[in-house]
């Protein structure tokens, strides 16, 4: 039995037996008790937000994973990491009673993909080696989602797109947004995590359209994406995390001014050369 569940049943027969006895019989100590019996007066961490989600699997008869209850608490204007829903959701057992599919299936087919870039980020030449992802942006009006392309022979940012849906579409227009703005080859590599979106019928009609080999990561082994995340690390470490972003208006225009200022005017390390300077280097 748990000590906070021994510290209930006490409190419960506070006005019937001594304290001391109680303690004694269930081997736990008074300041344990005294200090739950302090705690109870203060709300726990995550308890309005566990009430919230309690509310939306009543109304849902408990059939919502943490994504739709993510959703549903958005609807709400309530607004948390997916990650911390997720959290709640564990912590107070109120996971969906639907059992849980391993992959989700999207469209006609699920596609995977050999991992042909196995951790080899080093690329001769541009629009050899590319790296997409999916991120997410805190704002007041909730989470704008950003998608980009990052190729590996000098680490600009070919082409990005943002949206306020984590959904096929935000990935498909990055793509075609990245085959207007630069010339792809069929040497082309186009690196990706397992998501629902890069595995979608979709997205491979799409690459097999522009005659582009998809790479994909193992499940599970967020290193052979790293060079993806590591663009978003930066992006939220030099300008998200530097302010409180009100509206999705204003986290476009706050992405819009660090890119551009990523791909020509940050100065790399290794290089000495903004990322547009070392591109231009190779067509001369």
């Amino acid at each position: 039995m748990k000590a906070s569940v021994k510290y209930k049943v006490i409190y419960r027969h506070r006005e019937k037996y001594s304290i001391s006895e109680m303690c004694r019989f269930f081997g736990v100590s008074r300041s344990g008790y005294y200090g739950y019996v302090k705690r109870m007066g203060t709300p726990a961490k995550d308890l309005a937000l566990a009430e919230k989600i309690r509310e939306c699997q009543t109304e849902c008869r408990s059939t919502y994973g943490y994504r739709r209850v993510h959703i549903w608490l958005e609807r709400q204007g309530i607004y948390h990491d997916p990650k911390t829903v997720l959290r709640v959701m564990n912590k107070y057992s109120m996971l969906s009673v639907i059992r849980r599919k391993r992959y989700v299936k999207y469209g006609e087919a699920l596609h995977r993909y050999p991992n042909l870039l196995n951790r080899n980020f080093v690329a001769d030449r541009p629009n050899q080696k590319w790296v997409t992802d999916i991120s997410y942006i805190r704002t007041g009006q909730g989470f704008l989602y950003l998608a980009v392309i990052r190729d590996l022979y000098d680490n600009s940012i070919v082409a990005y797109k943002t949206s306020t849906q984590q959904t096929i579409h935000l990935v498909l227009s990055t793509l075609r947004a990245a085959k207007k703005k630069e010339k792809v080859t069929a040497e082309l590599q186009l690196h990706s995590d397992q998501g629902f979106q890069y595995t979608s019928q979709a997205y491979f009609k799409l690459t097999q359209a522009y005659g582009i080999k998809p790479s994909m990561s193992r499940r599970g082994n967020p290193y052979d994406n790293a060079l993806a995340e590591n663009f978003f690390s930066i992006l939220k470490t030099e300008c998200i995390y530097r302010t409180k972003i009100a509206t999705f208006a204003e986290a476009n225009r706050l992405i819009d001014e660090y890119i551009y200022f990523y791909n020509y005017q940050r100065i790399q390390t290794k290089t000495k050369l903004t990322p547009l300077e070392l591109r231009c280097q190779s067509v001369v």
